[in-house]
């Protein structure tokens, strides 16, 4: 008799309508004596699988007749887990109901009804560790040593055996794995991995993130010729089946140390007004739908961009060469040619695979001093025209998007320069340009264009969307603009044009920069997904990604798309599967990019707090940014590097924490900080091994509140 999970399963949940023990489950189906060994065995693996469920006595249940659900347990830094029922409830679990369970693992958990009719659940087993490699400090002991995970979601030290600990020195980051643990009431048992070094060290703060965030390094060397091998793909006879724009005039505009160039444009006035061309790097036609590079560039599903390094989703091969689109070479694109009106208005377009020979590599500094002063060289004076016209257009668009209520946050973007050792020369904000703002615009009309293009045609795509708020944290938003002297009204219609209208008031105060960020932060995050609810934060009501094929792997397939539709509806047999796989890729490519924007994040402050530990006492200028019951955030004016002024370190006064009105208060003096508010510090302390940098606050009158403590040296 062939028995199969699924009929397991089924039998238990249908026929059997109940629980059994294993003997009783074989004879009521009818296994032979000589197969019920294999029977049992089946079973057990279903149980350890969590497919089933033994009970106490012995039982064996089904778990979704049993109020029980199975996932993957997302954890918060505050430890309480979540996970998400079939659907698509989430499920609380408080941290005295984890059981072993750590950040995504694969568990178990019973269900249950709290007072305020939320969901809340117990895991009860764990089913499949995650196996992810846990960062820490290293920190010695006589008989057993531990780690001290720096991922705050790992709320449990780790024992180390220290036969398992590899010579290990105190004090060093390591990479430590977990062997056992399956008592919540002791901590996990592991060992370690690699050793990286010490914190501060340079190579090993950037080494961290990546081991901790499990981004790739290497390709592989089959990856590798699969690249090398893509160059048989252009020949002369593909050249001749496209579209010849080599005659146009053509640049590319990028940073400055950019090696990698997806994108390039050209413009120029018509009889109707303008006509834009904006030319992508066909990188589909190089990555062929399952092959190896595609496949490693869909599990990377994009580069990320760390100081001083770049962990590229193709291989250089492809990058920097066949697909970057270098001066004066042909290379293929996807063209994206749109007619508009002289007061911005989309009139026609054309989505075509063409070959360019780009006229001029530019940076967006040059482009900038050619706008300011019209200083040229001989690059721009090759593309001068179609600059002046770009100019004249790009302002048009960004006009008409910021009237139908467009939010542009205009938040300062952290520049770190790193010499060749990893240390840093020079840090700051990096000032975001009028020539950053002109290529933005076309890459964005370019991107709703191709959305739109598909949708006229009834066809199915992957769009970029941003779904409008959720009232509570607007509320929140609305609650801190008060504390600020603004009233910010919210409601379940909200449009975008009353949010653009908000940021209007606050342009050139003080606050501004974090008033955009409170802002973004009260958004949901935008998305990867086959259903087009459209782009809040755009106000667009269709938006893709099609720009940027080289760093993203949803703009690859969006170009792979376009091709299957050359006759206005895609082949059938692409048809039945694209719902899979939009899904699919959306999903995946979506929880890419949150993962690399966290690494990028979290190397730049690390960055930061290296830079900062040289500058112990130095004064800053800066405004709060954060308020908590202990203390208060600050951001320093220029270089954007926060720190917390701790309440331990105000000696004038106590101070509570006005939870309504977002603010501190002095008890005796009725001294008040709150967001927003200058303040004068100094560094008082650095701590690279937690990313903290302590600050203490210097009076209106010069004096400082605190003194930093000078420690002796140790002889």
């Amino acid at each position: 008799m062939r028995i199969n999970e699924a009929f397991i399963v089924d039998f238990l949940r249908y026929k059997a309508g109940r629980p059994l023990k294993v003997k009783e489950m074989a004879k009521e189906i009818g296994i032979p004596n000589n197969e019920y060994t294999a029977f049992r065995i089946k079973v057990k693996e279903l149980v350890e699988a969590g497919k089933l469920v033994k009970l106490r006595r012995g039982k064996i249940g089904v778990p979704s007749e049993l109020n029980l659900i199975l996932g993957n347990i997302s954890v918060s830094k505050s430890g309480y887990g979540t996970i998400t029922t079939e659907t698509g409830e989430p499920v609380v679990i408080t941290p005295s109901k984890m059981f072993t369970a750590f950040d995504g693992d694969r568990v178990m958990v019973r269900v249950g009804s709290g007072p305020d009719d939320e969901l809340y659940g117990t895991v009860i087993k764990v089913i499949r560790r995650a196996e992810k490699n846990i960062v820490g400090i290293f920190r010695h002991g006589p008989h057993f040593s531990t780690v001290i995970p720096d991922d705050k979601k790992f709320r449990r030290d780790i024992y180390i055996p220290n036969r398992l600990a590899k010579k290990a020195a105190d004090g060093q980051r390591v990479i430590a794995r977990i062997t056992n643990w399956d008592d919540p009431y002791r901590n996990p048992e592991g060992e370690i991995v690699e050793i990286i070094g010490r914190p501060g060290d340079p190579g090993v703060d950037l080494k961290t993130v990546i081991i901790s965030h499990g981004l790739p390094v290497k390709f592989t060397n089959k990856v590798i010729a699969d690249a090398e091998k893509a160059s048989e793909y252009f020949t002369k006879a593909e050249m001749k089946n496209r579209r010849d724009f080599t005659k146009e005039i053509v640049c590319t505009i990028d940073p400055v140390d950019a090696k990698d160039f997806d994108d390039a444009i050209s413009v120029y006035k018509t009889k109707k007004g303008y006509r834009l061309g904006v030319y992508i790097a066909d990188v589909s036609h190089f990555v062929r739908d399952g092959s190896a590079v595609d496949k490693e560039a869909f599990e990377r599903g994009n580069s990320v961009y760390l100081p001083g390094k770049v962990i590229p989703m193709l291989p250089e091969k492809l990058s920097n060469d066949l697909c970057s689109l270098k001066p004066n070479r042909r290379r293929l694109v996807y063209a994206t040619i749109i007619d508009i009106s002289p007061k911005g208005k989309i009139l026609d377009w054309r989505i075509v695979k063409g070959v360019i020979n780009s006229k001029a590599r530019l940076t967006y500094e040059e482009v900038q001093k050619f706008y300011n002063n019209g200083t040229t060289n001989n690059r721009i004076k090759r593309v001068a025209e179609c600059l002046t016209t770009a100019r004249e257009l790009a302002k048009i668009l960004q006009k008409n998007r910021m009237a139908a209520g467009s939010l542009d946050f205009d938040l300062p973007e952290a520049k770190i320069v790193l010499n060749k050792r990893g240390e840093i020369v020079e840090i700051g904000n990096r000032i975001r340009l009028e020539s950053h703002r002109l290529v933005e615009e076309f890459m964005l009309i370019a991107n709703k264009v191709v959305a739109l293009h598909v949708f006229r045609l009834g066809q199915k795509l992957l769009y970029r969307v941003h779904d409008r708020p959720d009232l509570e944290k607007l509320e929140a938003f609305s609650t801190l603009m008060s504390s600020l002297g603004y009233n910010f009204p919210v409601s379940d219609k909200m449009k975008p044009l009353q949010f653009a209208r908000f940021l209007k008031k606050v342009k050139g105060k003080p606050e501004e920069e974090f008033v955009n960020e409170l802002m973004l932060r009260s958004m949901k995050k935008a998305v990867y997904q086959p259903h087009n609810i459209g782009h809040f934060g755009l106000a667009f009501k269709h938006y893709t990604h099609f720009t940027s094929p080289i760093r993203r792997y949803p703009d690859l397939l969006v170009h792979r798309l376009l091709k299957s539709l050359d006759k206005g509806r895609y082949p059938d047999k692409l048809a039945k599967r694209l719902d899979s796989i939009l899904t699919n890729v959306g999903k995946h490519c979506s929880e890419t990019e949150r993962i690399a924007e966290t690494a990028e994040r979290e190397a730049v402050r690390i960055k930061q707090v290296a830079y900062m530990a040289n500058r112990l006492g130095q004064r800053y200028h800066g405004v709060i940014s954060g308020l908590l019951n202990f203390g208060f955030f600050v951001r320093l004016d220029d270089i954007g590097i926060e720190g917390m002024v701790r309440l331990s370190s105000l000696d004038d006064d106590y101070y509570n924490f006005d939870e309504k009105r977002f603010r501190l208060v002095g008890r005796r003096t009725g001294r008040i900080f709150k967001m927003g508010d200058p303040v004068e510090i100094g560094i008082l302390a650095v701590d690279k091994t937690k990313n903290q940098i302590d600050l203490y606050l210097i009076e209106p009158n010069g004096e400082k509140n605190l003194r930093p403590k000078r420690r002796r040296k140790r002889r």
